[in-house]
């Protein structure tokens, strides 16, 4: 099974010890589910690391590669324009039809509002751990 994070959900899995992201992370991990993203996506999560958690350069390297140690990048091909009040959310739609993930995990409300996209669920760290 393929599953795509969004930034917001990424972020919470990486920085908070024992959040819900965490622990669903956690547990993907263990049951070997493949898990996406882009440089599109990274990119946007080391931007937030250095302008909103002041991490330096160095910190970020490390947290990237332990990121990396879990992600399957990807460059998707596909275009989507579905979200207009935020379009960088279209880039997180991308990488989940691009990957063929089945959930996008996020606390995005503009995403969650979807609620699904062709086939893919979009739903909260929450309601996955309840599924996995």
């Amino acid at each position: 099974m393929n599953i795509t994070f969004d930034t917001n959900a990424l972020l919470s899995a990486t920085l908070w010890d024992g959040s819900v992201a965490q622990k669903l992370l956690f547990d993907l991990i263990k049951q070997d589910i493949n898990i996406y993203s882009t440089p599109t996506i990274l990119n946007e999560y080391q931007r937030i690391l250095k302008r909103d958690f002041d991490f330096s350069d160095e910190d970020i390297s490390e947290i990237m590669q332990k990121v990396l140690s879990f992600v399957t990048l990807i460059i998707p091909k596909i275009k989507v324009d579905l979200v207009k009040d935020d379009p960088t959310d279209n880039s997180i739609l991308e990488c989940a039809l691009e990957s063929k993930s089945k959930y996008i995990i996020t606390y995005d409300k503009h995403l969650l509002n979807l609620k699904e996209h062709k086939g893919i669920r979009i739903i909260k760290p929450e309601e996955a751990r309840a599924i996995f």
